[in-house]
C-alpha cells in the first residue's frame, strides 16, 4: 500500500477518476498503483507526478538500493528536493523524528514549525528567488536535542530552463 501517495491524493482533495484523467490512465490502473499491486512504468510515474506536483522517483524507493542508499543510509546527511510553494516532494534519509509518509506535500512549517524550520524556508526561498546556491548552518530543535545542520541548497530546473524548485542536501554537524 502507498500510503504516502493516498494522503497527498486527499489532501490535494482529487479522487482516483481526477488523478487518472490528469495522468492519462485508466481510473483501475491508478487504483493498483495507489494500493501496491501494481508498479508504474517511468513514463506513468512521470505524469502522476507531473500532475500531483511530486517526484517520480517517490514510485521507486522502496527498490532503491543503489550506492547511493548504501553510502547515506544511517549518515548524518538528508537530501531533499522542494517545489516553488516549498512543499517536499522527495526526501532521502530524514531525521527520525520524521515519518516519510508524513513528508511528502508538506512544507518544513506544517511539520514542525520553529527557528530552525523558518530559517530554512527562507533559505530554499532565496535559492528560488534569485537561482543562486546558498549554503548556511541552521539548528533545529529536535528529540535529540538542538542540532546543527550545514545546508546546502540550489534550484531544481524543468527542461526550459524554469526553476520549478529547490534540492538540499543537509549535513549534520556534530558538536
Amino acid at each position: 500500500m502507498r500510503d504516502w501517495l493516498i494522503q497527498l491524493r486527499k489532501k490535494l482533495k482529487l479522487t482516483q477518476q481526477q488523478v487518472a484523467d490528469g495522468a492519462h490512465i485508466d481510473r483501475a490502473y491508478y487504483a493498483q498503483i495507489e494500493n501496491g499491486t501494481r508498479n508504474p512504468s517511468m513514463a506513468v510515474a512521470s505524469q502522476i507526478a507531473t500532475h500531483m506536483n511530486i517526484n517520480p522517483m517517490l514510485f521507486f524507493s522502496e527498490h532503491f538500493n543503489g550506492p547511493f542508499e548504501q553510502a547515506l543510509l544511517n549518515s548524518p546527511v538528508i537530501v531533499a528536493h522542494c517545489d516553488t510553494k516549498l512543499r517536499y516532494t522527495w526526501m532521502f534519509n530524514p531525521h527520525p523524528d520524521f515519518n516519510m509518509e508524513n513528508i511528502i506535500g508538506k512544507t518544513d512549517e506544517e511539520l514542525d514549525s520553529n527557528e530552525g524550520t523558518q530559517a530554512l524556508m527562507k533559505l530554499k526561498q532565496r535559492v528560488i528567488d534569485t537561482g543562486k546556491t546558498v549554503k548556511e548552518t541552521i539548528a533545529f530543535p529536535l528529540s535529540n536535542g538542538m542540532i546543527q545542520y550545514f545546508v546546502f541548497a540550489q534550484p531544481i530546473y524543468n527542461a526550459s530552463g524554469e526553476i520549478i524548485g529547490a534540492a538540499t542536501a543537509s549535513t549534520e554537524i556534530q558538536s
